[in-house]
């Protein structure tokens, strides 16, 4: 493992880009902030380029009146905030968020190192989706520094928004984001997955197997285990959900299986939501519609203060919707923080690749079937402490092995110095 900080050598300067990336003093996932203070650890100078908007709870985090741009260094991770167009719903507000995000991390980024000395030129730059418009600002600005472009695929653009039916498989739309789609990938000298099986679709689009790379994402398991155990509850058992609340979340499945639950007349269960999104107002409002009074909805909190706040469970739930889209996998950051949290996982949801069922660390059921969810958690309410703790100690050692950030972010700087061991970057052949 080659460490620059200890040999003395420069590191090199990477820049990620990713619309939605956020500090651990914010609610969400942190993926790229965790690699992030990896590679920093091993001597790379890292800069993350981010909207200050925050998607989650719709609001400006980062910026003051009239602040278009703001560099924030955070624990040797560089942070440039850009201020976008702000949104409250998925309409064309949003559609102008990301494009003032393309148009602004390319303007401001090109002349970054010079407006403020801290940020080298860049010897590699990552671009992210959620959206393609991310990947081709990183594109361009490769092309401008001559450095190596990498593209990492955290969701599949456009086949994803397709398959939740968010955008028509015949809109002109679609048609062109496909092209865009295409274009990226082969210029790419590296694709970053996160999804395991997500290889295979971009394989059928012509791309060589030898350019992808799986990274997925993990936990830091080290933030549950310095955590005092809390002793649990003897009048209720604690089922949680942390994270996002819209449409692909399908809480609405949970809210079915409380019902299912209360029918059943089966009383020492309650439901805790953590988080913000779209689809919460009427989340909240369906809970009140049947009649649910043990279903706590809360504020989103802070991604450093996720792991206290797991600690009041006994259970988490994970539910997904029913579509062919997750056959290429799924690569939540709550599946590793749950397991992480040594607490057992229910997952509704139709996944090729269960970490559920690999790792033994819960019950899975199929998606969108309240009753089936309603009958996991009647089967963990019969198993006893001991089995509880043996099946949370399996997901916690299955994310030590293969999902701990430290294993993620080697592997991710494996894949930088097979580019970077090359005399000068190269566009990828373009089949």
């Amino acid at each position: 493992m080659t460490s620059f900080a200890k040999n003395g050598k420069p590191g090199p300067a990477l820049w990620m880009l990713n619309h939605y990336a956020i500090t651990p003093d914010m609610p969400g996932g942190t993926r790229h902030y965790d690699l992030a203070r990896h590679l920093v650890a091993k001597g790379y100078d890292v800069t993350i380029i981010a909207s200050s908007f925050h998607h989650m709870s719709r609001k400006e985090m980062r910026l003051g009146p009239g602040e278009n741009w703001k560099l924030e260094e955070v624990n040797g991770v560089k942070f440039l905030w850009l201020r976008t167009t702000p949104y409250t719903g998925n309409n064309w507000r949003r559609v102008a968020n990301m494009l003032t995000y393309m148009v602004r991390s390319y303007r401001i980024g090109k002349r970054l190192p010079r407006l403020d000395p801290r940020v080298p030129r860049p010897d590699v730059i990552i671009g992210s989706t959620v959206h393609l418009l991310a990947v081709l600002s990183a594109y361009r600005l490769a092309k401008h520094f001559k450095s190596h472009f990498i593209m990492e695929v955290r969701d599949l653009w456009p086949q994803t928004p397709v398959e939740m039916g968010r955008l028509s498989r015949w809109n002109p739309l679609t048609g062109v984001l496909r092209l865009l789609e295409k274009f990226l990938y082969r210029r790419a000298e590296r694709i970053i997955t996160l999804l395991p099986n997500a290889g295979e679709y971009i394989a059928s689009l012509g791309i060589p197997p030898d350019r992808m790379q799986w990274i997925p994402n993990g936990a830091d398991v080290s933030s549950f285990t310095r955590l005092p155990p809390r002793q649990r509850s003897p009048e209720k058992f604690t089922v949680m959900y942390t994270g996002a609340h819209g449409h692909a979340n399908a809480l609405d499945t949970v809210l079915r299986a409380a019902k299912v639950l209360k029918e059943q007349r089966v009383d020492d269960v309650s439901f805790v939501f953590v988080g913000d999104g779209p689809e919460k107002p009427a989340l909240v409002a369906l809970r009140d519609t049947l009649g649910l009074a043990n279903v706590e909805f809360r504020d989103a909190v802070p991604q450093q203060a996720v792991p206290a706040t797991m600690q009041e469970a006994q259970a988490f739930v994970v539910v997904l919707r029913d579509l062919a889209l997750y056959d290429y996998g799924t690569s939540l950051n709550k599946f590793f923080a749950y397991m992480g949290a040594a607490k057992p996982v229910l997952l509704s949801g139709n996944l090729k690749e269960n970490i559920v069922q690999k790792a033994g660390c819960g019950i899975t059921v199929p998606a969108e079937d309240a009753a089936a969810l309603a009958w996991a958690i009647t089967t963990l309410l019969k198993m006893s402490a001991v089995e509880h703790e043996a099946m949370g100690l399996r997901g916690r050692e299955y994310v030590r092995q293969y999902h701990d950030w430290d294993i993620l972010a080697e592997r991710l700087h494996q894949c930088i110095q097979s580019l970077i061991s090359t005399k000068a970057p190269q566009s990828a052949a373009r089949p």
